[in-house]
């Protein structure tokens, strides 16, 4: 046998290394190919660094490509220190895609590198002149310096109490009075073991959070329904009237790219439904994500890569109706731009928040305001610093109609983890404050407010569970406010507002006196055992003449009452000169006769309790009839109380038709139909 030379032993084993090594750097490339097209970006990022790794700085084509997928794969999971050293290796070893230049100057602005993000966002110029994104991030660089040297008012402050080692997301703050906030974290106490194939770290869970009887903030919790999965729950939003959440959802699927969904849930009791996926559009190859909801519930803001946009991603709209959504639009620009716009939230006075990369800013995703404008659509600004960063700044929550909240942030997280902020912009804001309800009764949340102002306000506002409702005023402006409600009179308030160099806050009383309920007349007295009116009676006999005179269409009967003591004829003739007597002012003061009707009922017609009186007075049961015999069973005391209930003074509407013919009052029902759906269409209301 004839034995091996030593020199093609030499040969032979220097092949069997390099197809070792051809291999050996090949297949993590591939397994990185296959993570990364089903979006898995933080496990290809790994096997694209082993694949650099085993790649000889000989084969520079080879580092190049492998290099830039690293920086790519870096950069969508925020891991910016990361991307910015890979992509300098792609421009190092002369990668051919030129975008390389661009991600390396973008994550340099991302980490505050101005300088050389600058450099480098001029050199793409050269190759790629009419790149729109690169000459905003060009102006990055020389505003983010500025602004950072010259804050504005903006007060910062990381919460600590919301915070986990983790990622925690998109706070959104819940209630009437703000004392519940959800956000998404993906803590350890989030659902499930397995780490996502995107961040690395567990799938996000929807938390919420709750004030104490003391105002602090209690440590969160996991949301225990069926709206948190093994899945990812993200940004999420409640509608105003609070029965319905809407948050993303992205499943995931070992073949094939994931795709952010919205779900809604409905309230249920003091938990939320199983929620099910909102219908949007007919395109299934498309992203939905953060929801928000406008303040008047009409439309659903929402991010989306669907064709027909701008840039990347977009904010679009769709209106909301009660068996589903329908007619989506782009906002286009100035809103979108090539870039990235993401997370819109509302404040409650209608301006537009939501972050961007494409607009000019500190770096990285920067939160704007858009503000609504007759001409050009929006009008948009950049909110600086400190509100912003070089990091990613998103996801703006407000507490009512203030100017504070909280936020969130990946400024100073080297992994580019999240985390939630509180913020606040010291403003003058002047509000009103007012309480729709029945007189002598509890909240009407099914009340409707209209509001008129000398500038050209004209709005109707909802009210909230309790009856209440608040909005922000102008100053100088003279308003004029009408509380509705169906099966009640209107009653009308105004109120001027002077200019203050100091936050107010007005108050407004809307009682609505029931239709066909007697109503009693508060503050009414007479000279003892006459039918003469005391000037004390003045104040509240002069609002009955506003109330007539604000609803012309009512007929009333004014009935007096006495208590059971003294003879009941005496008592009768008594009371009729009382009830006379209230008329006879309302005459003496505008109001036409044939509108009342005079009626002394004695002692026939005993008070009967409403719930609300039992409220002041626990001895009494809602229905109890303060007739003789239940009186005399009490002490003497609540005797006393009973018999001064009984003498009282009351109005109840009789006609809401006075001065309308049969025929005039048909078609005033018509045109009171095409009205309402006139408001409803258009919320406008003329007084």
């Amino acid at each position: 046998m004839k034995s091996i030379k030593p020199t093609y032993c030499v040969i032979f084993f220097l092949c069997v290394w390099a197809l070792a090594s051809c291999s050996n750097e090949n297949i993590p490339f591939k397994k990185g190919e296959q993570s990364y097209a089903i979006g898995e970006y933080y496990q290809a990022a790994t096997y694209y660094k082993k694949s650099y790794s085993r790649t000889s700085p000989k084969e520079r084509d080879k580092r190049a490509v492998r290099a830039y997928k690293m920086g790519d794969c870096y950069r969508r999971i925020n891991y910016a220190q990361k991307a910015v050293a890979a992509y300098q290796n792609a421009v190092r070893y002369n990668c051919p895609d030129s975008t390389a230049l661009f991600y390396l100057a973008q994550q340099q602005l991302k980490i505050g590198n101005y300088k050389a993000a600058m450099q480098n966002f001029k050199l793409y110029l050269e190759k790629d002149p009419g790149s729109e994104l690169a000459r905003s991030g060009l102006l990055s660089c020389e505003l983010a310096p500025q602004w950072k040297s010259n804050p504005n008012l903006y007060k910062i402050k990381k919460e600590a109490v919301f915070n986990s080692r983790r990622t925690d997301y998109s706070p959104m703050l819940v209630g009437d009075e703000a004392d519940q906030l959800v956000f998404s974290s993906t803590r350890n106490d989030a659902n499930g073991d397995e780490l996502s194939g995107i961040t690395g770290v567990k799938y996000g869970d929807l938390f919420f959070s709750r004030k104490d009887e003391n105002g602090k903030w209690k440590q969160p919790e996991v949301i225990e329904s069926d709206v948190n999965t093994e899945y990812d729950e993200g940004a999420s939003c409640v509608s105003p009237d609070g029965k319905t959440m809407y948050f993303t959802r992205c499943s995931s699927d070992p073949d094939y790219p994931r795709y952010a969904e919205i779900w809604e849930s409905a309230r249920s009791d003091a938990s939320w439904g199983t929620p099910k996926k909102c219908e949007i559009s007919k395109d299934t190859l498309s992203s939905y994500a953060h929801p928000a909801i406008s303040p008047d519930g009409k439309w659903m803001y929402f991010v989306s890569d669907m064709p027909g946009g701008v840039g990347g991603l977009d904010i679009w709209r769709v209106r909301v109706f009660d068996s589903g959504f329908g007619g989506v639009e782009n906002l286009g620009r100035p809103v979108n731009t090539p870039g990235d716009e993401m997370f819109p939230s509302f404040r409650p006075n209608g301006d537009l928040y939501f972050s961007s990369d494409g607009h000019p800013g500190m770096g990285g995703l920067d939160i704007l305001k858009a503000v609504p404008d007759s001409v050009r659509g929006w009008i948009v600004e950049n909110q600086q610093f400190p509100l912003n960063s070089s990091g990613d700044d998103f996801g703006m929550t407000f507490e009512g109609l203030h100017n504070r909240g909280f936020f969130c942030s990946n400024r100073n997280d080297g992994k580019g983890w999240e985390h939630i902020f509180s913020f606040e912009l010291p403003e003058v804001l002047q509000t009103v404050t007012g309480w729709v309800y029945e007189k002598d009764g509890y909240e009407l949340p099914e009340g409707l407010v209209y509001m008129v102002g000398n500038d050209g306000t004209n709005e109707k506002l909802s009210v909230k569970g309790d009856g209440s409702f608040t909005k922000v005023l102008k100053p100088g402006v003279e308003y004029v406010f009408l509380g509705t409600c169906k099966g009640y009179l209107n009653v009308k308030q105004e109120l001027t507002v002077a200019p203050s160099e100091h936050s107010e806050e007005y108050t407004l009383q809307f009682p609505l006196p029931p239709i066909n309920v007697p109503v009693l007349i508060d503050n009414i007295f007479y000279e003892f055992d006459k039918a003469d009116l005391t000037p004390e009676s003045t104040e509240a006999l002069d609002k009955l003449v506003v109330m007539m005179t604000e609803n012309p269409n009512i007929t009333i009967e004014l009935s007096a009452h006495c208590d059971y003591r003294g003879n009941d004829a005496y008592n009768e003739r008594l009371s009729q000169r009382r009830a006379e007597s209230v008329v006879n002012y309302l005459i003496e003061h505008g109001i036409k006769k044939d509108r009342l009707t005079a009626v002394g009922y004695g002692e026939s017609r005993p008070k009967v309790i409403r719930k609300k009186l039992t409220e002041t007075y626990k001895f009494l049961n809602e229905n109890d009839t303060l007739t003789e015999d239940y009186i005399k069973k009490l002490t003497e005391e609540e005797q006393e109380i009973c018999n001064a209930l009984n003498r009282r003074t009351e109005f109840k509407v009789l006609r809401t038709t006075y001065g309308t013919t049969l025929q005039e009052y048909n078609l005033e029902e018509e045109e009171r139909k095409a009205q309402k759906k006139e408001d409803e269409e258009d919320e406008y209301f003329d007084f």
